[in-house]
């Protein structure tokens, strides 16, 4: 069976930019992309690296969900898997919600297939840990819409393969500060 993902895309003419829901989108090679990551993770080191994409991540989640849940009146748990789905839509692998609790700001998401899984290399790394931020980001911005202060942090529990796991797994949890 064939599918097409739901994602509206519309093509500037005259500059040649994609949109979606206005929002300005590019359309790369998985190649060109996974390529690029793993350069600047070797510059950089993982640990570096992931604290880098996370705030970035954070930021941009925070940014789509805020325009989405407007743009399509969605609220709590549906703009978060709104967000999970055009994410699938969009190729980086199939997320599930799991659980959401808002009012304990906490969700458990699983991936599957992500974009930087390849089951066929030697490396057994991943670069999943790009998208911890994104579920922060996006829980975030729900908590505020909702009125609330809280913030939330995100952290990889495994990947899909880690130690025979079916999944990638991921949980958001109220952020402890210090």
């Amino acid at each position: 069976m064939m599918y097409s993902p739901e994602v509206p895309i519309s093509v500037d003419p005259e500059t040649g930019r994609w949109t979606t829901d206005s929002l300005p989108m590019l359309y790369v090679p998985l190649h060109f992309f996974v390529n690029n990551h793993k350069a600047i993770e070797r510059e950089l080191g993982v640990e570096r690296y992931s604290r880098l994409l996370y705030d970035a991540g954070y930021k941009s989640a925070w940014t789509w969900c805020e325009h989405e849940a407007e743009m399509h009146n969605l609220a709590g748990v549906d703009v978060f898997e709104h967000y999970l789905k055009r994410l699938s839509q969009r190729g980086w692998g199939l997320f599930e919600v799991l659980d959401f609790d808002l009012a304990d700001a906490q969700a458990s998401v699983s991936l599957r297939n992500s974009a930087f899984h390849q089951p066929e290399s030697n490396d057994q790394s991943t670069g999943d840990y790009m998208f911890t931020g994104w579920f922060s980001g996006a829980m975030d911005q729900i908590l505020r819409a909702q009125g609330s202060s809280m913030r939330t942090t995100s952290q990889q529990v495994h990947w899909e393969g880690q130690d025979g796991a079916e999944y990638g797994l991921f949980h958001v949890a109220p952020r402890q500060l210090h």
